[in-house]
């Protein structure tokens, strides 16, 4: 005791005054932690994810089978590349954007949903996909659900999206060889909505192409949104991935592939190419910019869509489906 009567508290210090009073428990949260501790590969920063991220980017130009709003990227990263690369985890959050997802066969790793949700019917027919799809469906907390979906509103469901896996770009013209048809490939320059190229490959399965091709940088990548523009498509229509578009144009030239580009201000319609009937890798540029010029200047001929009205441009997917299907109309007529 201190020779006032008062405590003596650590170090020998003796507190004096009042006590003070409680918080009468309004300072309880404060108190609450923040939730289990997520696995090492799941924390930004960790040796074990960056381990996993170095895995995942060297192979993800290698493999060639497939693996909302808003969309988020997860913490798994594998390459760290933006703009829905496609080489790593992506989370897809919010009821609509989870529901739309999984009606459209986007690949899942694992549904999380959160405890003590709200009777919606959107969560149970989301859990009912997911089940059908065989997608693992695990209950998350909600700072887990916080962590995966980087702050974005998930209203308690998310989506863990398959990384999707790339092929390589001679694997499409291998796959025009063992269907004995002559390549018709798409090649992307600058196009950088996933949405654009979801529908282009959706032009590509309807009019009997063999694949997309799209650079590594500075383009869309698989994603959750090019699967959902896809209509599922994404499933049996392979997209590559190149470092370098012109040399992986020069590639295909060198295999006996004529390249087409699209341009506004081309001379030369696409009906008037004369080279539908042989291997062909159309080449589509981002709206407004078109093809750069190192691309342009790498393909065989500049091709343009005929308008009869006022001077237009069209999105990649637009302008894609119009070119695919002029091909396909003169392959059927022989050339």
């Amino acid at each position: 005791m201190s020779p006032r009567g008062g405590q003596a508290g650590p170090g020998g210090r003796t507190k004096s005054g009042k006590p003070r009073p409680g918080t009468g428990g309004r300072g309880k949260r404060r108190l609450e932690g923040k939730g289990p501790t997520p696995p090492a590969h799941m924390r930004p920063g960790h040796p074990a994810q960056r381990r996993e991220a170095a895995a995942g980017s060297s192979s993800a130009t290698r493999n060639a089978n497939v693996s909302g709003s808003p969309v988020r990227r997860g913490t798994e990263r594998s390459g760290g590349r933006s703009r829905g690369s496609g080489g790593s985890a992506e989370v897809v959050a919010g009821r609509n954007a989870v529901l739309e997802s999984l009606r459209a066969g986007v690949p899942g790793v694992a549904l999380h949903i959160g405890p003590r949700l709200d009777a919606d019917e959107r969560i149970g027919e989301a859990v009912m996909l997911a089940a059908d799809a065989r997608i693992a469906v695990v209950e998350a907390g909600r700072a887990e659900l916080d962590r995966m979906t980087g702050g974005a509103v998930h209203q308690g469901i998310a989506l863990r999206v398959r990384p999707y896996r790339y092929a390589h770009p001679d694997d499409l013209v291998a796959r025009a060889q063992e269907a004995g048809q002559p390549a018709l490939i798409v090649a992307l320059d600058g196009v950088t909505d996933p949405r654009n190229l979801g529908a282009v490959v959706r032009s590509v399965a309807a009019f009997g192409g063999h694949g997309v091709l799209v650079p590594a940088r500075r383009s869309a990548g698989v994603s959750a949104g090019a699967w959902k523009a896809s209509a599922g498509t994404l499933a049996r229509v392979p997209v590559a991935q190149a470092s370098n578009l012109a040399a992986a144009l020069t590639g295909y030239q060198e295999a006996g592939l004529f390249a087409v580009g699209l341009s506004a201000g081309a001379e030369t319609e696409v009906s008037d190419t004369g080279l539908a009937g042989g291997p062909l890798v159309l080449v589509v540029g981002s709206e407004g910019r078109g093809l750069s010029r190192l691309v342009a200047q790498r393909c065989d001929v500049l091709a343009r869509i005929p308008m009869p009205g006022p001077a237009e441009s069209l999105n990649a997917g637009v302008a894609a489906g119009i070119a695919l299907y002029e091909v396909a109309r003169r392959r059927a007529r022989g050339g």
